[in-house]
């Protein structure tokens, strides 16, 4: 699941400000979220066993956790 939000962290990173970075990593986090919204969808229709869902939406809640640590700690650094 983190190579769906790899590119964008990665064009984040290459720009020139932690500014933009925080701005990709939102990027990232919305995608995650449109991540989410397929897996509930994908278990609604049942195309993938509910166990599976819920294993997919721990590792996207995980990854949301770990977004929103990186965003709030480059953010408490530019406001150093």
């Amino acid at each position: 699941m983190l190579r769906f939000q790899s590119p964008a962290i990665a064009e984040g990173k290459g720009r020139s400000s932690d500014k933009e970075l925080i701005l990709f990593l939102h990027h990232s986090r919305g995608s995650l979220l449109e991540l989410e919204t397929q897996v509930f969808i994908a278990s609604e229709l049942a195309y993938i066993e509910e166990s599976r869902a819920k294993h997919l939406l721990s590792q996207v809640e995980d990854l949301a956790k770990a977004l929103n640590a990186l965003i709030n700690s480059l953010k408490k650094s530019i406001a150093a």
